[in-house]
């Protein structure tokens, strides 16, 4: 299939998707064509067969297909990675360029000082070595730090915030299938029986459990479902609880809880690249078509023509 080709599919592939609800099922469409409509799962057992696959080659083909898009996706967590630690050294540079420039206009006003007098700082003896007339205030006077960056640029900075939000009592980050949540809890919160975690497909809630009671950290109803098969949660003693959520759609979240701000959807990564399957994956496809082949002619496959090789005539 050439790159992209791919694509023609999404729009009925994701009716499918909306109408079952979650990957689960929707995977269960997927296999049950093949099983109903298909040779996929009819296995060649003789020479003569003329439908099916080789034992192990159907699961063989199913596991490449999903390590070659894994490998998509690892190669957009590298690629968002790095974009945000360049934009960060931009701006990193950025402001360092402005205290430059900013440095020499702290004295302008001031009079012309001996080469011993300090300028624009702070010290003992300072104030009766100023000349008369001069502008104390435009020496003294601190320099104010460079705007520090606000809203969505502030949490893209920030790995468990990016595509999320900073809130009061949680942080969340997602990509295009998943959401992340981390509760801070307190440090004394060190096994998995003082938490509880309610999560429902419209709703959570993340409370922890003390001595007079419950104390609720996080709860409300999702703006969106999730897929409660697809998610779970765990403890990070006396840090955080991690809620890992899967989506029941695929789309971009601009809240986890009704009645929270919503963030600027368009600020974020929304970036989703194709990248192109490397040659090992590429060799691999071809043994095992390769071998198909083989198989239903009745001749050697490839791992039996590398051992007729090594032996030799």
């Amino acid at each position: 299939m050439e790159p992209g080709a791919a694509e023609l599919y999404d729009q009925a592939l994701l009716g499918i998707l909306q109408h079952v609800g979650n990957v689960q099922d929707f995977l269960r469409v997927l296999f049950g064509f093949l099983y109903r409509k298909t040779d996929f799962y009819r296995l060649l057992r003789h020479p003569s067969d003329r439908l099916g696959f080789p034992p192990g080659a159907a699961q063989a083909l199913v596991l490449q297909v999903f390590r070659t898009f894994d490998h998509m996706a690892r190669q957009d967590d590298d690629k968002r990675r790095k974009e945000l630690e360049e934009k960060m050294r931009r701006e990193a540079g950025a402001a360092a360029e402005q205290e430059l420039e900013a440095g020499p206009t702290a004295d302008t006003d001031a009079e012309p000082a001996g080469p011993e007098q300090p300028v624009g700082r702070w010290g003992t003896g300072q104030k009766e070595a100023e000349p008369p007339g001069a502008d104390a205030g435009a020496v003294e006077a601190p320099r104010e730090p460079p705007t520090p960056p606000k809203g969505q640029e502030q949490f893209q900075r920030n790995p468990d915030s990016y595509n999320g939000a900073v809130r009061e009592n949680y942080t969340w980050s997602q990509d295009y299938t998943d959401l992340e949540l981390k509760v801070p809890v307190p440090e004394h919160v060190v096994k998995g029986r003082q938490v509880s975690v309610a999560l429902g497909s419209s709703s959570i809630r993340v409370a922890v459990l003390e001595e007079n009671g419950e104390r609720v950290l996080m709860e409300g109803k999702f703006t969106h479902k999730v897929s409660t098969e697809g998610s779970v949660w765990s403890l990070e003693p006396g840090k955080c609880i991690l809620v890992s959520l899967n989506k029941a759609g695929e789309y971009w979240w601009n809240a986890v809880l009704e009645g929270e701000e919503p963030i600027d959807i368009d600020q974020i990564n929304k970036e989703r690249s194709m990248a192109t399957v490397d040659e090992e994956e590429h060799a691999v496809l071809d043994r095992l078509t390769f071998d198909y082949h083989q198989k239903l002619q009745g001749k050697p496959q490839s791992h039996e023509l590398m051992r007729q090789q090594q032996i030799g005539p």
